[in-house]
């Protein structure tokens, strides 16, 4: 799809089944404010990411990324750390719909093992690639329907709606 940015940025590793609830516990589901979510974003396992996540770095992961409960806090509270996106090998289908919904970037790319914690990343999605900037790597990532992309461009599936009606 013509037009679809570049996004740059570190990788934060995970490995395979990384569950909502690592993400966002439940006792946080009682807040709706997505930058109040994000300061409680794997609390319980990394309480090194809230604070030094950059905006447009990417959580990257193994399989069935957003495994669990299908609580839309979770992708809610990720996007508003300000990651460019989640690069996993796969997701739980429900988390991929939620993400793509409320407008973060998620891309299936097998080869995730490949990328090491810390490793500059950039995903070319015009291209269907993620490119390890550390390693001089390029991985192939599965393309992205148009309209999902569309979706997540607009901000989510309201703003989408929205320029539907009213455009």
């Amino acid at each position: 799809m013509p037009g679809l940015p570049f996004s740059m940025g570190r990788a934060w590793k995970f490995g395979d089944d990384v569950d909502t609830d690592v993400i966002i516990q439940g006792k946080y589901l009682v807040i709706n404010d997505p930058e109040e979510l994000a300061k409680h974003v794997f609390e319980n396992v990394r309480r090194d990411f809230v604070e030094n996540v950059k905006a447009g770095d990417f959580v990257v992961a193994g399989e069935n990324f957003g495994c669990g409960s299908s609580r839309e806090h979770a992708p809610l509270a990720l996007k508003a750390t300000g990651i460019a996106g989640i690069i996993a090998k796969s997701y739980a289908r429900i988390f991929f719909r939620n993400a793509i919904n409320i407008g973060l970037r998620v891309v299936e790319c097998r080869e995730t093992d490949r990328i090491d914690e810390g490793d500059e990343i950039e995903v070319d999605y015009e291209r269907s690639v993620v490119i390890n900037r550390t390693k001089g790597e390029e991985y192939l990532i599965n393309p992205i329907p148009d309209f999902l992309n569309k979706i997540v461009e607009c901000g989510g599936l309201v703003e989408f709606g929205k320029k539907l009606v009213f455009e």
